[in-house]
């Protein structure tokens, strides 16, 4: 499954942040996302995982392909490791979780409410996640935030294993995770920052804030 993406304008608040943006995410491939804080980054992933609008361009991908790792871990805090495992992998249509247990080594902490773990272990849990959706895009921002070396190798060798199998990743990083990746630096896409919206883009905004007020 391939993402494409042709000619996309986002925005932040309604001011376009990025423009002109054109790639492809292909199957087996590592996209690596630059850009200094504040540049769209997280705003590019929102939009390219269904989240909000573009005001301009066009995303070729089913949605049913995507999976959006975001800053939030996306737990319950009252369930054990293990049963939020199980709830995401049904929602999904999946039964094995033990291919996400191993992976981001949480066999140890099935037991435990998430609710207690550490930082890094919540976001081991929200990573292992994405191995129990079944879908071959991933689209993660920051995803690395709160682990420790240790645990960034198990996301690397996750991501490698992901793409050997078929699947794609963009990833918004800062840091060198030892991948075969391609970069792709939105610094050249910076809209025009002083541009006042358009009656267009207030009521794109107007329509998607008043779906999901």
């Amino acid at each position: 499954m391939e993402l494409r993406v042709e000619n996309l304008t986002v925005a932040r608040g309604g001011v376009p942040v990025l423009e002109g943006l054109e790639f492809t995410l292909s199957p087996g491939q590592v996209l690596i996302l630059r850009g200094p804080n504040g540049s769209g980054k997280t705003t590019l992933l929102r939009t390219l995982a269904g989240l909000q609008p573009p005001l301009t361009g066009s995303v070729s991908a089913d949605p049913e392909q995507i999976t959006y790792g975001a800053h939030a871990d996306g737990l319950k805090a009252t369930l054990s490791v293990e049963e939020n495992l199980r709830f995401w992998a049904s929602v999904h249509g999946l039964a094995d979780i033990a291919p996400a247990v191993d992976g981001f080594n949480l066999r140890g902490l099935l037991e435990r409410p998430s609710a207690n773990l550490s930082a890094g272990q919540k976001r081991r849990l929200g990573l292992a996640r994405l191995l129990v959706t079944g879908r071959p895009i991933w689209l993660l921002d920051e995803p690395t935030v709160s682990l420790d070396v240790a645990s960034v190798t198990l996301f690397a060798d996750a991501v490698r294993a992901h793409v050997a199998g078929g699947g794609s990743a963009l990833i918004a990083t800062h840091i060198d995770l030892g991948l075969k990746a391609d970069t792709l630096d939105v610094g050249p896409y910076k809209a025009d920052a002083h541009r006042p919206r358009t009656d267009g883009m207030r009521d794109a905004y107007a329509d998607f804030d008043e779906a999901f007020s």
